[in-house]
């Protein structure tokens, strides 16, 4: 039996400018759930200036990481991944 592991978070931007990373894909299972289940990583957000990270892919049974929030300024929201 293999467990699918998740995916990592995205790193947020900088404080000013900066745009927030990508949250990683849920490793690879060929087990039906319970079992192989596992979620995207969450994006990165930004803090004033920049997009926000778009959340990682999960397996299925599993579920996709939301994206992150953009800045308060100017920027987009990630977009969250799909399951």
């Amino acid at each position: 039996m293999y467990f699918s592991s998740s995916g990592g978070n995205g790193g947020n931007g900088g404080y000013f400018y900066g745009n927030g990373g990508d949250g990683g894909n849920a490793g690879t299972s060929s087990d039906p759930p319970p079992f192989g289940t596992g979620n995207g990583g969450f994006g990165g957000s930004a803090v004033l200036i920049g997009n926000g990270g778009d959340g990682g892919a999960g397996v299925p049974g599993g579920q996709g990481g939301y994206g992150g929030f953009g800045g308060a300024l100017f920027g987009r929201n990630g977009v969250n991944g799909p399951p």
